[in-house]
């Protein structure tokens, strides 16, 4: 061996290596598929609709994209640019809110099962700004507006609910639904700040991601959780089924 040589470069006999064990057998994931309602009067205006206000139903519009989703979904992965498995959604699970009940009652009925109801999968409550535009309140309330954009344990103004207990409800009910449903693939139907929220912490990313993606109405992202703990988020912002 010349002086230059290292440890890695003399030659090692067989009892010296470790051996290479398979990786573990972890079955099935849950896999939740996520789906946003369709569109209401309020989202083409970009105005806040979360728990705290009105709860309106789907628009014309907002019907329409629940009927394609429906439909896409029914017919299998050569509709619905999922990950691909050939087994349609086994359950639907909702928000309470009217928006999201309307939205997976379309689904259910094209997939012949029954919408079961998850309260932890409700929007934020807005408090004062439900109803109100990004610009509209940062005209109106500019000191809790910067707040609420740089600390996710700062509420809107009057009340309403931070990030931070947003993610800790969002988490408990995805707790539960993946105990429940394990090894099974279910359709999840509920708003923005839920299924961010289910993707940020799928990713370990900071609250701040929030910010960083777009969740368009209608649209299907989906995140498989395995026995072991870890998550993979395999779609995100898919709107392919609505062309």
């Amino acid at each position: 061996m010349n002086a230059d040589a290292t440890a890695d470069d003399a030659p090692r006999s067989g009892s010296d290596r470790t051996p290479s064990l398979p990786p573990p057998d972890l079955g099935a994931p849950c896999t939740l598929l996520l789906l946003r309602h369709g569109e209401t009067p309020l989202t083409p205006l970009k105005r806040f609709s979360g728990s705290g206000g009105d709860d309106p139903a789907l628009s014309a519009a907002g019907r329409r994209q629940a009927e394609r989703t429906a439909a896409a979904l029914a017919a299998g992965p050569d509709a619905v640019r999922t990950a691909g498995h050939a087994a349609a959604p086994e359950a639907v699970v909702s928000s309470p809110l009217a928006r999201c009940r309307e939205t997976a009652g379309a689904v259910a009925a094209r997939l012949g099962v029954d919408v079961a109801v998850e309260p932890g999968l409700r929007e934020t409550d807005f408090g004062a700004w439900e109803g109100l535009t990004f610009g509209e309140v940062r005209a109106r309330y500019p000191e809790d507006m910067a707040a609420w954009l740089a600390d996710p344990g700062a509420r809107p103004s009057g009340g309403g609910e931070s990030f931070a207990e947003v993610a800790r409800r969002v988490d408990a009910a995805r707790h539960r639904l993946v105990t429940a449903y394990a090894g099974r693939r279910v359709l999840l139907v509920s708003h923005v700040t839920p299924i961010k929220t289910l993707v940020r912490l799928a990713l370990g990313a900071p609250p701040e991601a929030l910010f960083r993606m777009e969740l368009s109405a209608a649209s299907l992202s989906e995140v498989a959780y395995y026995a072991d703990g870890n998550a993979s988020v395999r779609v995100l912002n898919d709107t392919s089924h609505l062309r």
